[in-house]
């Protein structure tokens, strides 16, 4: 036969025998060292030019406790009361106590701090029931404080004696129900 090899006929080449040759593998060895220092690096360096989310908190400041009596006319307190069972009232002066929703407290604030008879004097006052929950009571501030972007922009249209924009002189409390309160609240349905 001519090309060299042979091939046998009727016998098979034996299984599992096979004259593979395994290919050689190079000796490869990577040093991480520089890699993970490099890494920390990258890391720090992120950190530290990163700025983080500051905290959102709701800034509340409070005076001193005055133990003087400070008279008040009545046309100038509008009093906001939170019941017990976390219902809403509103009073002006010492009338008797309206229920009221949370949604109408902005408007309801608009609307007496507006008001000529009492603009930039009236006092609103919240007073809540010692077994009131926060959670209404965050809310009605935050109709509050939103009430006072539109009251304080009314009042800077108007001048002072130096021709200047009027200032926003907002008063504000908090203060727990007195019995007397809590009694005219109960009749209240």
């Amino acid at each position: 036969m001519a090309g060299g090899g042979q091939i046998s006929r009727g016998s098979r080449p034996k299984r599992g025998k096979a004259t593979r040759r395994e290919p050689k593998r190079v000796g490869f060895s990577l040093d991480m060292t520089p890699l993970v220092d490099i890494t920390f690096l990258l890391l720090t360096f992120f950190m530290f030019t990163t700025t983080m989310a500051a905290p959102q908190v709701l800034d509340m400041t409070i005076p001193p406790e005055i133990d003087v009596e400070v008279e008040v006319r009545e046309s100038e307190l509008l009093s906001i009361f939170v019941r017990d069972d976390n219902k809403i009232f509103w009073a002006k002066g010492s009338d008797d106590p309206k229920p009221i929703v949370l949604k109408d407290i902005q408007a309801l604030s608009e609307r007496e701090n507006l008001d000529p008879a009492v603009r930039n004097k009236l006092i609103v006052a919240l007073k809540v029931s010692k077994d009131a929950s926060y959670g209404p009571i965050v809310q009605i501030l935050d109709k509050l404080n939103l009430a006072e972007v539109k009251i304080t922009e009314e009042i800077a249209k108007e001048l002072d004696e130096n021709g200047e924009p009027k200032k926003r002189e907002r008063r504000f409390t908090i203060a727990i129900q007195t019995e007397d309160e809590i009694a005219k609240l109960q009749e209240v349905q």
